[in-house]
């Protein structure tokens, strides 16, 4: 069989492979346990929650940058392994980068190191030497100790993190108080829900920057991606859009129709994926309602998974930087759901901006299976 039709005979499984979970020995479902997993380098502890349903899939969080930590799901054959890139201690997160971890006040770069809201000029800090501010600056979201709350309830383990956002940190305006819920279903859906409140005008976007191998080693070339994206945005050397928005069609970005990862991962600038996708949305919808967008699957393990969001976009990075330890390159890939990059600099695109009185909710999942 040629090896497209064997990409697009596998993608039509993803979705259906969920099925097959119901052979794999149950175990308990909805429950959460926690321990202490460290401390900080100023004494403050930092707490750990492990979740885990009735078909075994694990979910490892911590409270240091509400990460998460791990996921550990079956293969076809009912073996449990990782299918993310994971930090083994608190130690490698405090010197490590992002992994996992929930980014903001704004995920993804701004421009122009800054933005204005009704007129008035915000310089941000942590810029680089472009003018670009990303992932929220060196003390973002990802740096912060937030507190965690465990639960379970109707078959379903949670846990839900809190943090206060000072006015001025990194230079965004506003205090904002900030939730992130992470569930596991017995149907083995990660959801992650983000809420937000802000008592002056200032920008949100919220993401995770979670790596997935679904076959929990080696490189994600050869993992089979569909995606629901006709365009994606333009952008300039720095990796900020330009406003413009390319169709994908007959380009190496064109996932469309299922192909591996790897199939033009190196014809693309910069050898791999670091762009963002508009999510093409039925407006008949409601806009809290994730809507699918993509399917990933990894031949040999079997393992699958689907990705809904709520959001307008999804920047996908497949880890071209990476160096081979701890992990390869292309170890890994993301599926950033957001607000497109720049968005406060580009009113034109889908707003960001929140005001006293409004709410931001966001909710992403991640709906894990096995195909035969």
């Amino acid at each position: 069989m040629p090896k497209l039709m064997q990409f697009r005979a596998f993608a039509t499984l993803i979705l259906v492979g969920v099925s097959l979970l119901s052979f794999i020995h149950k175990a308990e479902a909805g429950n959460v346990s926690e321990d202490l997993w460290g401390h900080l380098p100023d004494g403050r502890p930092v707490k750990r929650f492990t979740l885990t349903n009735s078909l075994n899939t694990r979910i490892v969080l911590a409270e240091y940058g509400t990460l998460l930590v791990s996921v550990e799901t079956a293969d076809r054959e009912g073996r449990v392994g990782p299918v993310t890139l994971s930090y083994r201690s608190l130690d490698e997160a405090l010197a490590g980068g992002v992994f996992g971890s929930v980014i903001g006040r704004f995920a993804n770069r701004i421009g122009d190191g800054g933005f204005e809201i009704d007129g008035k000029r915000y310089e941000l800090e942590s810029i680089g030497g472009d003018g670009v501010h990303i992932h929220g600056g060196k003390t973002g979201f990802h740096r912060q100790l937030w507190k965690g709350e465990a639960g379970a309830d109707a078959g379903e383990a949670k846990v839900v993190f809190s943090l206060s956002s000072p006015d001025g940190h990194e230079g965004y305006p506003g205090n904002v108080i900030l939730s992130v819920t992470y569930t596991l279903t017995d149907d083995n859906v990660l959801r992650l829900e983000y809420s937000g409140r802000t008592d002056a005008p200032t920008h949100l976007n919220l993401t995770n920057h979670v790596y997935f191998n679904l076959a929990g080693s080696g490189d994600v070339r050869s993992h089979v991606l569909e995606m629901k994206c006709d365009r994606m945005l333009a952008i300039d050397a720095r990796k900020v859009p330009t406003g413009a928005f390319l169709e994908v069609a007959a380009t190496p970005f064109d996932f469309r129709t299922a192909k591996a990862v790897g199939k033009d991962l190196e014809a693309v600038e910069g050898g791999g994926y670091d762009h963002c996708f508009e999510i093409r949305r039925d407006p008949a919808i409601p806009a809290t309602a994730p809507i699918p967008f993509a399917t990933l699957g990894d031949p040999v393990s079997g393992r699958t998974l689907a990705v809904s969001t709520t959001m307008p976009g999804v920047q996908i990075f497949t880890a071209n930087s990476f160096k081979g330890e701890p992990f390869p390159r292309w170890g890994g890939i993301c599926f950033e759901t957001q607000y497109y990059p720049d968005t406060p600099n580009r009113p034109e695109f889908p707003t960001s901006l929140l005001r006293p009185g409004e709410s931001y909710y966001q909710a992403t999942e991640f709906r894990f299976g096995v195909a035969p």
